[in-house]
């Protein structure tokens, strides 16, 4: 199968300076795609990283290493085998985290598979040793539990018996010295690793010294930056009741520029007015002297009322005294006729009589 990515994340890549053994190299311009790796066939894991074409990150994982968090988005571990110190720096918190329990894992696998792998070795060998030593048990209790004939006859066995023996014995020791030099060879490289480790662990904790220092410096410069911006907050508010101030002000600006517009169209307006005024007052004049007229006409116009109200009364009074007149003269000739009417039949009768 090969080896097959079990988790992956993002982060900048950084290496211990080799020379300094104190300052970080960024690896990585830019946040760069990190990997955990599982090997089945040697049942190994690795980190790696490439950038582009260029492999930044190359560590086989031991039970050895340890994964330190520095900060709240940073972490470093020591790979004794590529002699230096890799450091991530993440995005998130969380992704840091999520990454150093992942490490702890694969360590723990790590771990469970160095085991095994020594229980198998010490399994061979003890099986191996007790093999070679139940073989001389086993003569021994034949010949001396069996008869002449039958160590006569198990000679030749026996022989051929110790022979496969030693040769199986030979093999084991062979095979044990070939791992006791792979050992001795592990633990010279462990002991070298726990050398760099041990290093690496001084580097670490100057470098975690200057680091406090350095946090102590930043908190100063936080302290300092949250006073500042405070004191930009407080500027802020001040500058937003401005703000609020200018735009009441920009609101009253504009109705006093509304109300000057219809100040300006009524004395416009008015200079209008002002200029017919001048035609309006001929008009006027041209009126009042109509008027003086009309009223020097109507004064005539009232006089001759006058005389014509007298000239009515006179005449209503004549028209009195003639309907008395008149009354009269009825008066007189229903009488005449009366007396006409009574002469008539006067005549009458006498006509009769004659």
């Amino acid at each position: 199968m090969g080896e097959q990515p079990i988790f992956t994340t993002r982060a900048h890549v950084f290496q211990i300076d080799p020379t300094t053994k104190k300052n970080w190299v960024p690896a990585s311009k830019q946040a760069v795609t990190v990997s955990y790796f599982y090997d089945s066939t040697r049942n190994s894991y690795r980190i790696i990283s490439v950038d582009g074409s260029k492999v930044i990150i190359n560590s086989t994982i031991t039970p050895n290493m340890t994964f330190t968090k520095t900060s709240q988005k940073f972490g470093q571990w020591a790979d004794s085998r590529a002699n230096t110190v890799f450091g991530l720096g993440f995005p998130s918190e969380q992704q840091l985290a999520k990454f150093a329990e992942k490490f702890l894992e694969v360590k723990e696998a790590a771990k469970l598979a160095r085991d095994k792998s020594q229980e198998k070795l010490e399994t061979s060998s003890n099986h191996s040793q007790e093999s070679g030593r139940e073989t001389p048990s086993s003569t021994q209790a034949s010949s001396i539990n069996g008869t002449d004939d039958e160590k006569i006859s198990h000679v030749a066995p026996a022989d051929d018996l110790l022979k496969t023996e030693n040769d199986r014995l030979k093999i084991a020791m062979e095979q044990s010295n070939t791992n006791a030099k792979k050992w001795e060879t592990e633990l010279q490289t462990l002991t070298e690793s726990n050398a760099r480790l041990a290093e690496s662990l001084r580097e670490s904790n100057a470098n975690v010294e200057t680091w406090k220092k350095q946090l102590a410096t930043c908190q100063e410069e936080s302290a300092q930056l949250r006073e500042k911006i405070t004191a930009l907050e407080a500027q802020c508010n001040e500058a937003d009741q401005e703000k609020e101030s200018n735009a009441k002000l920009t609101v009253r600006v504009k109705e006093l520029e509304t109300e000057l517009q219809d100040k300006e169209q009524e004395v416009e307006n008015l200079r209008k007015q002002a200029e017919i005024i001048p035609q309006l007052m001929g008009e006027c004049e041209n009126l009042t002297e109509k008027l003086k007229a009309a009223e020097q006409k109507n004064k005539e116009l009232e006089a001759r009322m006058e005389v014509l109200q007298k000239d009515v009364g006179e005449r209503q009074q004549q028209q009195g005294n003639m309907k008395g007149e008149l009354k009269k003269l009825m008066d007189v000739l229903d009488g005449k006729l009366d007396e006409l009417q009574e002469f008539r039949q006067g005549l009458s009768k006498l006509g009769a009589d004659n």
